[in-house]
């Protein structure tokens, strides 16, 4: 097995060093380890079966429709109306932009799925206000990267299908229900290095919105947030599933920017369509690369190889589980979410379930921890992203990145030990 593992890890990190896409990484250090365990005709003939199998799976279809809805919300003016929604709120507050931003993007990233897409939307249109009003730049870009990921774990979210795919039948509303409070936990803990930040650096108290006029927003914003209530509670009273909830967020999306907020004209429609399709095909793609080495972990018995030797170094299982948090991390700052979320999740959950860490539990535990890879340099998406749309560079961002960790990184561990926040409401609704 030795052999095996070094032969995969390799090749797939010598692959990855050459800038070769990741999902053709991960097939062809498979097809490669397979070549030393059976002969060259079959190893290229079972990794093809594999990426054929591995997304012939119907809750994977939710996934191009959520994508599309995410589409549609970013283009469609829904942004905005959030932002608006958020200064009603908490914009009167000591700093209370950067409260607005954070709130911002937790709604948005929820609505749309994507935390590229929030950083994009909420950004474009929150950075050039916050530096006019004399907050930072390289601190506002550097609040908006981080609130933006909180998106992954509020519902719905894709990469929490993906894990349900790869843990092999997870419930995908369980994990939906499970995601609110460990995303909700991330932006309080986002909110309060914000306040602290505003407090030392005396940022502007924002006007008070009268009372006429914050009603006015909630109503604007109020049909965009009905789509969350729309989508997770209807899965949760069981009238559609997580896949065809999907398909009601795209109508619900196309709805709104196009008939109701008219943001979005009919000629872009097809665009829109093509961006969705040339995502959705490169998910895929990572997914079915996935399953492949999936299968090659299980054949020559990788993870239980690994979760023997993780338990041969200690029986505490608040070090097995700092030792995984740590690894994580590690892995989040070079590889993105979903194909991380693919591999490692065969390795590591075998690892939680002997601990009898529940198998929703871990999936919070392993998304956040991939939630703070995208903001960490080198391979940040996210953070890349920001800084674009801020014109700032990553070693600018740095210094106020540092106390947004901490805050994530707290609410990690919070989230590890304390199995309560992931678990209390899966469990109030019978999962």
């Amino acid at each position: 097995m030795e052999s095996t593992v070094w032969i995969l890890v390799v090749s797939f990190v010598l692959l990855l060093a050459m800038n070769v896409p990741i999902a053709v990484c991960i097939a062809v250090s498979t097809v490669l380890t397979m070549l030393f365990t059976v002969a060259f005709l079959p190893a290229v003939t079972t990794v093809a079966q594999q990426m054929a199998t591995g997304i012939n799976v119907f809750s994977l279809l939710a996934i191009p429709f959520f994508i599309l809805s995410g589409l549609l919300m970013g283009q469609g003016g829904i942004a905005r109306r959030l932002i608006e929604f958020a200064k009603a709120l908490v914009g009167m507050l000591p700093g209370g932009l950067a409260y607005v931003n954070v709130m911002a993007c937790m709604f948005f990233g929820a609505l749309s799925g994507s935390s590229v897409a929030a950083t994009s939307a909420i950004g474009g249109f929150m950075l050039p206000v916050m530096e006019k009003e004399g907050y930072d730049r390289n601190f506002n870009a550097a609040l908006t990267i981080t609130a933006s990921t909180t998106g992954l774990l509020i519902p719905p979210s894709n990469i929490l299908i993906v894990y349900s795919l790869a843990s092999g039948g997870v419930s995908i509303a369980a994990l939906f229900i499970a995601g609110y409070l460990p995303g909700i936990l991330v932006g309080i803990g986002l909110m309060m290095v914000a306040a602290v930040y505003s407090v030392v650096r005396k940022y502007p108290v924002g006007e008070r919105v009268p009372l006429a006029d914050a009603l006015r927003r909630i109503l604007h914003a109020l049909p965009s947030l009905l789509l969350v209530v729309i989508v997770i509670g209807g899965i949760i009273v069981g009238i559609f599933t997580a896949t065809e909830a999907s398909a009601i967020a795209v109508l619900y999306a196309l709805f709104l920017s196009v008939v109701c907020y008219r943001e979005i004209k009919l000629r872009q429609i097809p665009g829109i369509l093509l961006k969705a399709v040339e995502i959705t095909a490169i998910v895929m793609l990572l997914i079915g690369a996935s399953k492949g080495m999936s299968w090659i972990l299980s054949y020559e018995n990788i993870p239980q190889g690994i979760t023997e030797y993780l338990v041969g170094l200690t029986d505490s299982r608040v070090m097995i589980l700092l030792l995984i948090n740590l690894i994580l991390l590690a892995v989040g700052t070079f590889m993105d979410m979903t194909p991380a979320v693919l591999i490692f999740t065969p390795i590591f959950l075998p690892i939680a379930t002997q601990l009898g860490i529940d198998p929703i539990h871990f999936g919070m535990i392993m998304v956040l921890n991939l939630c703070i890879g995208l903001c960490t340099p080198p391979v940040g998406s996210v953070l890349f992203v920001g800084c674009g749309i801020a014109n700032t560079t990553i070693a600018a961002l740095m210094k106020p990145l540092m106390f947004l960790y901490v805050a994530m990184v707290a609410a990690l561990l919070l989230v590890t030990y304390i199995p309560a926040i992931s678990l209390t409401l899966p469990r109030f609704f019978g999962y």
